[in-house]
C-alpha cells in the first residue's frame, strides 16, 4: 500500500487487493493498519507521478474516443457514442478496453452509462457492468450516498438523517435539505441520473492536427452543420498536405448549447487528405445528431495519421496494379464501414490447410494479397457449412461412398460418387489434431443435387458421416 500526509498523520492512499482483502481501507491511519497487519509494506505515495501516468493512460484511451477525460486519482471518463461502433458495438467497446487494460498490468473495473456520473458511480460502488439506456436513477437507487461523489462530512450528516442510499435521497423533501445542505447535494444527483447535462473536457493531443470554429449563432438545422463540416474539412486536409500526411481516424467533436459534447468517429482503409471523400464519411454519421437547441462550436481532429506521399493522389495511374486497385476501393470500403461497421467490411483470404474449416480467414478489405491460393485441383464446395452437420448415411462397406444419406429429415439416394480424398489434421497445431483423419467424397444424388460428405476416422461408436458442403 502507499501512505501520503494529511497534516501531521499519514494515511493509507491505496491498497492492493491483498491488502483489501484483509480489511485495510484508503483513509486509515497508517500506524493502525501496521498494527492490524504485521510486516506491512508501505511505500510512499508520488501524486505527481500518478497524476502524469493517468493523463498518459487517458491520452492512450483516446484509441476509443475522442471525447477523453482524466478523472484524477484513478479514473478516465470516455464518451463511446459516436464511436463503438468501430468495437462491435458498446458491449465489444468495454471487453476490448478492460482487456487490454488489464494486460498492461491495471487493476480496472468499467460501467457504460447514459451519463459519466452514473458510469462513475457504478464502477466504484456497484462493481462495473452495463446500465441499460434510461436506467441511470435505478442503477444507482441501491448505492451508498458517497456514489454521489459528496465529501465525507456530508455523507456523515446524510447517515445522521437515516439517508445511506440514493434512493433515500431522491424520495426526500428537497427544500428542507437544501437549506441544511449546500444546492450542490441535489445537482450532482440530477447530473448522475441525467436530470441536468455533465458534460467532458475532453483532453485533445497537441501533435494532432485540429481545427475548429466557433459560431457566432448556435446551428441548429443539419444543413447548416454539413456546410460547416464541408469549410473545416477543406481546412484540415490542406494542413495535412502541408504536413505530408493523410488521416487514417477523422474525429469531429460537436459543441451543443448546453455544454454537452458530441462526438463522431469514422476510420480510413487507406490514408487519405481527400476533402470530398471525408465529407461523405462525416456526413453518414451527422445525420444521427441532435443539436439540441443548437451548436455553438465544431472541432475536427485528425487522430490518427500517416505519411502520404503526393504521388499517392497525383499520380495514381504510375502505381502498381494492386495499390492502384486499392485506391480505387477505398471509398467504397469507407462508406460500408461507416454503415454498416468495419467489423463487417472484410474479404475471404486463402489460409495454408488442408481441413476446409481453418483453410479460410477473414482479412480486412484491403488488406495485402500474400500470394497463397488454394490448389486448383481441389475442387470445393462453393457453400460451406460451418460446422458440419452429422447425417446418417448407409454404405455398402466401410471403405466405400455412401448409397444413401438422411440430412434434415430428408433421405437423399446417391446415383454417383467420386472419392475418398484422405484428409488429416495438422500435426503443427497438436499431436490430437494431427490423429484426426476424414474421407471426403461428392456424391450427386438422384435429382442432380451435389453434396459434399466426408466419414471421419472410427470410433468406438463406430464411423460418422457429416455433411460439409453442397456445390452449385
Amino acid at each position: 500500500m502507499t501512505a501520503a500526509r494529511d497534516g501531521s498523520r499519514r494515511l493509507v492512499a491505496a491498497a492492493d487487493e491483498a491488502a483489501l482483502a484483509i480489511g485495510l481501507r484508503p483513509g486509515q491511519t497508517i500506524a493502525h493498519a501496521q498494527a492490524s497487519v504485521p510486516g506491512l509494506v508501505v511505500v510512499e505515495a508520488e501524486p505527481e507521478a500518478d497524476l502524469l501516468a493517468l493523463g498518459e493512460l487517458a491520452r492512450w484511451c483516446g484509441r476509443y474516443s475522442p471525447v477523453v477525460q482524466a478523472d484524477p486519482p484513478d479514473g478516465v471518463l470516455i464518451d463511446i457514442a459516436g464511436s463503438s461502433h468501430l468495437f462491435g458495438g458498446e458491449t465489444g467497446a468495454v471487453r476490448d478496453l478492460l482487456r487490454r487494460v488489464r494486460r498492461s498490468g491495471y487493476s480496472a473495473h468499467a460501467s457504460l452509462a447514459d451519463t459519466p456520473g452514473a458510469a462513475w458511480a457504478v464502477a466504484r460502488f456497484g462493481g462495473g457492468g452495463i446500465v441499460p439506456t434510461g436506467g441511470a436513477a435505478k442503477a444507482v437507487a441501491p448505492l451508498p450516498v458517497a456514489a454521489l461523489r459528496l465529501e465525507g462530512e456530508t455523507c456523515r450528516a446524510l447517515a445522521l438523517l437515516g439517508v445511506e442510499r440514493v434512493g433515500q435521497l431522491a424520495a426526500l423533501p428537497r427544500a428542507q435539505l437544501t437549506r441544511r445542505f449546500v444546492r450542490t447535494l441535489f445537482e450532482r444527483y440530477e447530473r448522475v441520473t441525467g436530470l441536468a447535462p455533465d458534460p467532458l473536457a475532453p483532453i485533445v493531443p497537441r501533435e494532432a492536427p485540429c481545427v475548429r470554429r466557433a459560431f457566432p449563432e448556435p446551428l441548429g438545422h443539419l444543413d447548416a452543420l454539413a456546410a460547416a463540416l464541408e469549410r473545416l474539412t477543406g481546412e484540415l486536409c490542406r494542413e495535412l498536405e502541408r504536413r505530408g500526411e493523410g488521416l487514417r481516424l477523422l474525429d469531429t467533436i460537436l459543441r451543443r448549447v448546453d455544454g454537452q459534447p458530441v462526438s463522431l468517429r469514422v476510420g480510413a482503409s487507406l490514408p487519405t487528405r481527400d476533402p470530398a471523400h471525408c465529407v461523405r464519411l462525416v456526413g453518414e454519421r451527422l445525420q444521427t445528431v441532435d443539436p439540441g437547441f443548437g451548436i455553438d462550436e465544431m472541432a475536427l481532429l485528425a487522430a490518427r495519421v500517416e505519411p502520404l506521399r503526393a504521388r499517392q493522389e497525383e499520380a495514381v495511374a504510375t502505381l502498381e496494379a494492386e495499390t492502384r486497385d486499392a485506391a480505387a476501393l477505398a471509398p467504397l470500403v469507407d462508406r460500408l464501414g461507416v454503415r454498416l461497421g468495419t467489423e463487417r467490411v472484410f474479404r475471404a483470404a486463402p489460409v495454408e490447410s488442408r481441413v476446409p474449416e481453418r483453410s479460410v480467414k477473414r482479412v480486412p478489405a484491403l488488406a495485402p494479397v500474400t500470394g497463397i491460393s488454394w490448389p486448383e485441383a481441389l475442387p470445393r464446395p462453393s457453400r460451406i457449412i460451418d460446422p458440419p452437420e452429422e447425417v446418417r448415411a448407409t454404405a455398402l462397406l466401410p471403405d466405400y461412398p455412401p448409397k444413401s444419406f438422411v440430412w434434415r429429415r430428408v433421405r437423399y439416394n446417391v446415383a454417383s460418387a467420386d472419392g475418398p480424398e484422405r484428409v488429416h489434421g495438422e500435426w503443427w497445431i497438436s499431436d490430437a489434431k494431427m490423429a484426426e483423419l476424414r474421407d471426403y467424397y461428392r456424391v450427386e444424388d438422384e435429382k442432380g443435387r451435389r453434396f459434399w460428405l466426408f466419414r471421419n476416422a472410427p470410433t468406438p461408436e463406430g464411423t460418422r458421416w457429416w455433411l460439409h458442403g453442397r456445390f452449385t
